[in-house]
């Protein structure tokens, strides 16, 4: 690849493949750094610091526009304070749109989990019914299979029979 051109090759540390001009953005990289934004925006709108920053706002806005001297003054307590009034709707107006992006992103979150959560617990439980099917084949194979007291029991009988003198038919009787 030429020099100036955009490099996505592994070759290269990520910082030295930039280009004199900047290319244009995915779409959906764009959309994911708003969403970013608008998550960011809704967790700072539901911290006490929110509150309480609001708060000192409000009582600093109000206080200026009381105490002050006329000249100084832009909003007017007689009137109710419009701009204030103003101020706070447009925040909220803003506000409503932008966590309610953010919830919708939470639940596309909380879908992917949920369905990855669903895939594992069914691969879970093939894994174990395999395991049941392969343990009870197990049973069944050792269920087939001498075991050490049949074994000995056997060996005793044929000793008694060789000490009686008596030739081992194996428990088959003489034609």
């Amino acid at each position: 690849m030429a020099r100036g051109k955009q490099d996505n090759s592994l070759d290269a540390p990520k910082g030295l493949r930039t280009s004199v001009i900047p290319r244009r953005r995915d779409p959906l990289e764009q959309s994911d750094r708003f969403g970013r934004f608008t998550e960011w925006i809704a967790r700072a709108m539901g911290t006490p610091w929110f509150i309480v920053g609001l708060t000192v706002f409000v009582v600093a806005w109000m206080l200026w526009n009381t105490l002050l001297p006329n000249a100084w003054r832009f909003d007017s307590a007689a009137l109710g304070f419009i701009a204030l009034t103003l101020v706070l709707s447009l925040q909220a107006s803003y506000a409503a749109p932008l966590i309610l992006l953010a919830q919708n992103r939470q639940d596309d979150r909380d879908r992917v989990q949920i369905e990855q959560d669903r895939q594992r617990a069914e691969r879970n439980l093939a894994d174990t019914e395999y395991l049941a099917r392969e343990v009870v084949a197990l049973r069944l194979a050792v269920r087939d299979m001498a075991t050490k007291d049949f074994i000995r029991a056997e060996l005793r009988a044929l000793l008694e029979d060789l000490d009686k003198g008596e030739p081992a038919d194996n428990g088959r009787a003489r034609a």
